[in-house]
C-alpha cells in the first residue's frame, strides 16, 4: 500500500488512547507502521475537536490537555496539518453536497488539499469519499491491508 494519510479524530482518538473495543490490535498495529514511515498526517482541527470534547467532560485524559497533545507528538511521528488559505477556501467550496459541520468540512478539506487518503468511519465523510471528491478509507479497509 503507498500513498500518505489523514487520520480522522475518532480514529486518531482510538489509536491514542489504546481503545482495543473500538481500534483492533491489527489496525493499531497497522497504524504504527505507517507512523514509523512518516506516513500519517492529523489535522489541527482533530486537536480542537478534542479540545472540545475534554472542555465539555466527554473524554477524561488524566492530565492536562497540553501535556497530553505534546507527549503524543513527542513519542510519534505524526505530522501536524494546520489550516491554511487553501484548505480554508476549499472547506467552503466543496464540491457535490457534504454536510455543513465546520470541523468536518474543514478536515476534509485538508486530506484534498494535500491529496491525502482519510482514514475515517465516519459513515458521511465516506459516502462523500464514495462520490470521488475525496479519498477516503474506513478503517475496518485500513486493517485488511497488508
Amino acid at each position: 500500500m503507498t500513498g500518505n494519510y489523514l487520520v480522522d479524530t475518532h480514529v486518531w482518538l482510538w489509536y491514542a488512547l489504546g481503545d482495543t473495543r473500538r481500534l483492533p490490535p491489527r489496525l493499531a498495529q497497522r497504524l504504527t507502521t505507517l507512523d514509523e514511515q512518516r506516513r500519517l498526517h492529523l489535522s489541527v482541527m482533530s486537536v480542537w475537536e478534542l479540545a472540545m470534547l475534554v472542555a465539555k467532560n466527554r473524554i477524561q485524559l488524566g492530565c492536562a490537555i497540553n501535556g497530553w497533545v505534546d507527549a503524543f507528538f513527542e513519542r510519534t511521528r505524526y505530522q501536524l496539518l494546520g489550516v491554511n488559505i487553501g484548505v480554508a477556501l476549499d472547506a467552503n467550496a466543496l464540491p457535490g453536497r457534504f454536510h455543513p459541520d465546520p470541523a468536518d468540512r474543514l478536515i476534509v478539506a485538508t486530506a484534498r488539499h494535500h491529496r491525502l487518503t482519510l482514514i475515517t468511519d465516519d459513515r458521511k465523510i465516506l459516502a462523500y469519499g464514495a462520490q470521488g471528491y475525496l479519498r477516503a478509507r474506513a478503517s475496518t479497509d485500513m486493517e485488511a491491508s497488508t
